[in-house]
């Protein structure tokens, strides 16, 4: 792990990679990150899908931690493709969010496409909107903010922070759709805590988790403070 590509092995063997991705890393090239992206640093152990995105089978917003899967071979490649769409990869995540739901648990389920105004952004129908489906539980219930445990049913770009918004409860943090700065968040809390899938190749069930990072730690003892 470096200063300026903070990731470490969570799980590896001669198929596949679990990677710990830290805060301000992106997963793969695109435009205005050309260079120091999570591809190109594990080239030499990746493989499958597109050059310049060898290996990556979903990706992580370059603010968000955690865990996330990538593959060593074509064939192996193909088979976790097929398992997310599939939806048989379980992605958990823990995200602090402003307020408090109104039911402990629950299902978010709106149309995501690109923001007309905002290019950089995401929205709630947008241009060309995909379905999405985003499921909730309150894991904590704090004063002003709450501890959410969010499943994707889906991947869409940014979908549990714009789902999140769209109903009332940004995370915490958040530059581009809450409270930059909250609880002296430098970026979003928002961390991919659980990664779960049967082994593309010998078939065993594959459990990863990872805990949260120091600074997310940091703005939920505050959090908690409050309270």
């Amino acid at each position: 792990m470096t200063a300026s590509a903070p990731f470490t092995i969570a799980y590896q063997d001669e198929h596949l990679i679990v990677v710990d991705k830290g805060a301000g890393v992106v997963v793969h090239p695109a435009r205005g990150h050309r260079e120091d992206t999570l591809a190109q640093l594990l080239a030499p152990l990746l493989a499958g899908g597109e050059p310049e995105r060898a290996g990556i089978v979903h990706r992580l917003d370059r603010d968000t931690s955690g865990l996330l899967v990538v593959a060593r071979s074509e064939e192996v490649h193909r088979r976790l493709q097929r398992a997310l769409s599939q939806r048989l990869i379980e992605r958990e995540y823990l995200a602090l969010v402003e307020g408090r739901p109104p039911a402990r648990s629950g299902m978010i389920e709106a149309t995501i496409g690109r923001d007309p105004r905002v290019r950089t952004r995401m929205a709630v129908g947008g241009a060309s909107p995909r379905e999405a489906r985003t499921h909730f539980t309150l894991d904590r219930a704090l004063a002003d903010t709450s501890l959410l445990r969010l499943r994707l049913e889906t991947g869409r770009t940014h979908q549990i922070r714009v789902h999140l918004k769209a109903i009332g409860h940004p995370v915490c943090g958040d530059p581009e759709y809450g409270t930059a700065g909250l609880l002296g968040l430098e970026r979003q809390f928002l961390h991919a805590t659980r990664l779960a899938f049967d082994h593309p190749i010998t078939g065993e069930r594959v459990e990863v988790v990872s805990p949260l990072p120091a600074d997310l730690q940091a703005a939920l003892d505050r959090a908690e403070q409050v309270s």
